[in-house]
């Protein structure tokens, strides 16, 4: 099996799926924008052959081809289209899957609930909208990931002003939902069924914590909450997904809505056919004590699970703290305490850290009281 892996570098751990795949005897094949002698070695231990070209025509037929990151999806998606790879996404289906707007149909399909939308065009019609959910509104872009460039408006005000400096990319405004933000992370088969399955919670909303500039806590979960399973295999199925590493989104409500559901209900936020950003794959493993970059490898190669489940399962939780801010303990004071939970500890590149912080440390609880006590530590500030 020839497997093109794009842009293998990048977050740094990746390199553990191209690792599995050639455990499993797939060549894999790396493009992507860094030299090559800027590889880490263990990336370049793991790929058959890596080019800085676009040309794939002297290397016989591609049977997979995947960046699981939600930068190059598109591309993903052409260059299937372009080489007749069948075994993802092609370009005439990306659009179901990018789209905002898009995705309201199929969630429908799935009895999914979801907050009300409208694509923004005008003042009036936004009135209108208005008019039928009331305020406050979010208004964000119609393609995107992480919350950048995400309003949240509160009255008339701020949305004559949200007009007036209105950004050049299609927006979508919907009704405002009070809830909780869960992440239904799986692996699936050939055939739609899930051969893993993990949750994540992240308490403050990714567009305050990007638009402030606060520290990003959140936490893969022991066990995916039975209502979150329900309606993540229902996306699955509602969405056609196949073959795929997916980070779906849904609000758990903290507070009853009309037309939506009861406090505790999930409701539809969005999905992402990738795996869940940063470095949340490697939480997951350290969470349920198992390989998930194995688990996505032998989908690929056998189409089924082999690695059996650990039953060890627990939280693991990341906490990102932002340059400038004063805190109470220091770095050594974090590792000299939680040295022997610590999971990872790293600086975050640039282009994630607007949403995940410049020092992040990831961390293992048995516990909910344990959870909280070092959220706590790490977040006490002289501010």
């Amino acid at each position: 099996m020839n497997f093109v892996f794009i842009s293998p570098n990048f977050p740094v751990t990746y390199w553990n799926f191209c690792d599995r795949l050639k455990r499993g005897g797939v060549n894999v094949l790396g493009i992507g924008d860094a030299s090559y002698d800027s590889l880490d070695g263990n990336l370049k231990a793991s790929l058959t052959e890596y080019y800085k070209v676009n040309s794939l025509e002297s290397y016989g037929k591609i049977d997979w081809l995947e960046s699981n990151n939600e930068y190059w999806l598109e591309q993903d998606a052409r260059l299937r289209t372009d080489f007749n790879i069948t075994t993802g996404v092609s370009a005439s289906e990306i659009d179901s899957f990018k789209s905002k707007a898009a995705m309201k149909k199929y969630y429908a399909l799935g009895n999914i609930p979801t907050a009300r939308q409208m694509l923004v065009s005008d003042y009036e019609t936004a009135e209108d909208f208005v008019s039928l959910v009331g305020y406050p509104l979010i208004a964000k872009p119609e393609v995107g990931v992480g919350a950048a460039k995400t309003f949240k408006i509160s009255d008339e005000v701020q949305l004559k002003d949200f007009f007036e400096h209105l950004p050049e990319v299609q927006y979508v405004m919907e009704e405002f939902i009070t809830g909780d933000i869960y992440s239904y992370d799986a692996i699936v088969d050939s055939e739609g069924n899930p051969l893993f399955e993990s949750s994540a919670f992240f308490p403050p909303s990714i567009m305050d914590i990007v638009n402030n500039r606060l520290d990003l806590c959140y936490c893969v979960l022991d066990k995916v909450p039975d209502k979150l399973a329900r309606m993540g295999r229902a996306t699955v199925k509602a969405f056609g997904v196949k073959s795929r590493f997916v980070h779906f989104e849904f609000f758990r409500l903290t507070k009853a809505k009309k037309g939506l559901g009861k406090v505790g209900d999930f409701v539809g936020l969005e999905v992402n056919m990738r795996p869940a950003g940063g470095y949340t794959p490697d939480m997951i493993d350290y969470a349920h004590s198992t390989d998930v970059y194995q688990i996505w490898a032998d989908m690929v190669i056998h189409d089924k699970r082999i690695l059996v489940p650990s039953g060890d399962d627990h939280f693991c939780i990341y906490y990102g703290r932002r340059d400038g801010r004063r805190y109470l303990h220091s770095h050594e004071e974090i590792l000299s305490k939680y040295g022997d939970r610590i999971s990872m500890c790293m600086r975050m590149p640039d282009a994630l850290s607007g949403a995940m912080g410049n020092q992040m440390y990831t961390a293992q609880a048995w516990s909910e009281e344990e959870r909280q006590e070092f959220i706590a530590f790490l977040s006490a500030s002289e501010e």
